[in-house]
């Protein structure tokens, strides 16, 4: 089964993939965000995250994953998780079946922005 690969603003994610992306990077995103060329030919940065359903790479700038980091209580003064927020997340990723959290490795030419409406499940 091949997964859609998409690409998505942070702010539009659903809590469910929020709290999977909190999980996979406890100590913030800004080391973790990798560079792309959209199919406009522009130059973006992006969050790559993997679910079970789909490829993400979440659109941002190292100055916005700072900010989404120090505006967010789940996070401490350093960027680092509370361990409060990771457990109550891991408890309920863990009554979910959905609770699979792996590596993305995308290929920038095979994703889909879902903020066109671009539909790739219908395949």
């Amino acid at each position: 089964m091949n997964k859609p690969r998409v690409i998505k603003n942070y702010e539009k994610l659903d809590e469910e993939v929020l709290q999977q992306i909190k999980l996979k990077y406890p100590e913030g995103f800004v080391d973790s965000l990798v560079r792309f060329t959209d199919v406009d030919g522009r130059l973006n940065s992006a969050l790559p995250f993997e679910t079970e359903e789909k490829y993400y790479l979440i659109r941002m700038t190292k100055s916005e994953a700072l900010i989404i980091i120090d505006d967010d209580d789940d996070y401490d003064d350093d960027g680092n998780l509370l361990d409060e927020a990771r457990e109550e997340y891991k408890d309920r990723l863990d009554e979910d079946e959905d609770d699979n959290i792996v590596a993305a490795d995308i290929d920038p030419d095979e994703l889909i922005d879902e903020e066109t409406e671009i539909d790739q499940d219908e395949d």
